[in-house]
């Protein structure tokens, strides 16, 4: 029996506005897609916040045994600079201002997306969809809305009609928002649109003779709208109604809201079961902002090159910080926040490492450790409530050291559950890594290297140079290259 069937998850519906139970749409399946990042610069610290705590609640699902399919894209054309439609695409004034080739710009920075996350111990997801791969299915959503009278032409630039979809549906179900309202807060037109109202949204736009990132279509050659292409790739991997849609608190308008309009103009349906979205990430109190100086990126974080924080931070140590809050809090990062964190998440390391030293006690013990099990479970299920998890956490941790110091017992069987449960749930389900693990693995590498090193160093003084290249060629197999220097020989990894 998978765990699920003994557990009832409650999930924060925005579409809603409540906690509601959550049912999959299939029984044992989860379909989830989070929009994924614009790669026309360095990811922002405020979407890896947002990235790991989809990460995280991809991991409590598959803990409990469900079928996951987990859609991330990646938006490589079609996002305007203004987030709306005028202005030149991000990608492409990127290239234009450093004179290399868009998708240049797209490799650079997705390496860099995938980096980054790898540094912080992401799960890779189930499919990662590139909007320039999916535009024969954008150009066919464009066809279906346009057939159901949703969207205009006008000189090879489509737009879906918000006034007319309004007529027979709600746009705004999801932000909470009026078009009345929208239509009184929005400046006029000034003459120079093709839209027939300012609130209505591209859904394919017309390549001005200079932009170069251009496809053929019925209308006119050109590229996508941004709202598009997370409804296309969506849809074609999770089918026209599925379980969640994540993503930032900052697309909830217009974007999401564009995609239900768009799915229902297309399909007839609402696109998605559950709406989730992620708060925003502060810095010292005030909103992140590269113009205003008040900005720290993920790279300056970890080494600590930077005139903000005192120290460079371990990645776990600020996953762990970040795990300190809820998704849907607004989270203020501070060097004194993640001093804290870091003492937190040494003493929880230093805990779950003396487990194994622990010598089981036959006598009754007041901790009883299914219960506090249960207390990790009824956390996580109550919308991912990773804040009272680490509590919950803590508590193990307190127990253990008392143990230690002979203040407490527990059983054989109970150690092993204790061990079980905690490093299920701070490794498997909230992703850390255990440092001193780490540093033990990389001391355990370099003494194995070293060794390698002084007998490739004794075969060249004994003019067995066959043996030593033989070394030098297995390590670089292994991907450690060795370099030669005045000083003697170091290695690096690949």
């Amino acid at each position: 029996m998978p765990l699920y069937d003994n557990h009832t998850i409650k999930i924060y519906n925005t579409l809603s506005g409540e906690k509601e139970v959550f049912e999959p749409i299939t029984n044992g399946h989860i379909g989830m897609y989070v929009c994924g990042p614009t790669v026309y610069s360095n990811v922002h610290l405020g979407n890896v916040r947002t990235f790991m705590s989809f990460d995280m609640i991809f991991r409590y699902f598959k803990h409990l045994g469900y079928k996951i399919r987990y859609v991330r894209n990646i938006t490589d054309a079609g996002h305007l600079e203004n987030d709306d439609d005028v202005g030149e695409d991000k990608i492409t004034k990127k290239a234009r201002l450093e004179a290399i080739e868009p998708m240049e710009i797209v490799q650079r920075y997705t390496v860099d997306f995938h980096n980054v996350l790898n540094t912080f111990n992401f799960l890779p997801p189930s499919i990662e969809p590139t909007a320039t791969g999916h535009i024969i299915e954008q150009i066919e959503l464009i066809q279906n809305i346009i057939d159901n009278g949703f969207a205009y032409n006008v000189n090879g630039s489509v737009y879906f009609d918000v006034h007319k979809y309004n007529e027979s549906n709600d746009y705004g179900i999801l932000s909470k928002r009026k078009l009345e309202d929208l239509i009184h807060n929005t400046r006029a037109l000034d003459g120079q649109s093709d839209k027939k109202n300012p609130q209505d949204f591209a859904l394919w736009k017309k390549a001005e003779p200079t932009h170069i990132m251009r496809w053929p279509s019925p209308w006119s050659d050109g590229f996508p709208g941004w709202h598009l292409e997370c409804t296309a790739m969506s849809t074609k991997y999770l089918g026209d109604y599925f379980d969640i849609h994540g993503g930032g608190m900052d697309l909830k308008f217009p974007h999401h809201e564009c995609e239900i309009a768009q799915n229902q103009a297309a399909k007839g349906q609402d696109p998605v079961k559950y709406w989730m979205h992620a708060n925003m990430l502060e810095l010292n109190g005030a909103r992140m902002s590269k113009s205003s100086g008040n900005y720290i990126n993920p790279a300056e974080l970890l080494s600590g090159d930077n005139d903000i924080m005192s120290k460079a931070y371990n990645p776990s140590v600020i996953r762990f910080f970040m795990m300190q809050a809820s998704y849907k809090s607004v989270l203020d990062l501070t060097d004194d926040g993640l001093k804290a964190a870091e003492k937190g998440f040494n003493r929880l390391m230093d805990a779950i490492g003396l487990i194994d030293k622990l010598k089981p006690s036959a006598a009754t013990s007041s901790f009883h450790v299914s219960d506090w099990k249960q207390k990790c479970y009824d956390a996580m299920n109550d919308d991912f409530n990773t804040p009272i998890l680490i509590a919950v956490l803590f508590d193990a941790a307190k127990f253990i050291n008392q143990i230690k110091d002979g203040s407490a017992t527990l059983s054989q069987h109970d150690l092993e559950l204790l061990k079980e449960t905690i490093e299920a749930f701070t490794f498997d389900v909230l992703g850390l890594v255990d440092t001193a693990k780490e540093n033990t693995g990389i001391d355990k590498l370099s003494g194995a290297v070293d060794i390698l090193i002084n007998l490739r160093k004794e075969a060249r003084l004994n003019k067995d140079f066959a043996l030593s290249d033989k070394i030098r060629d297995e390590l670089i197999a292994a991907g450690i290259q060795l370099q030669d220097g005045k000083d003697g020989t170091t290695f690096t990894t690949n």
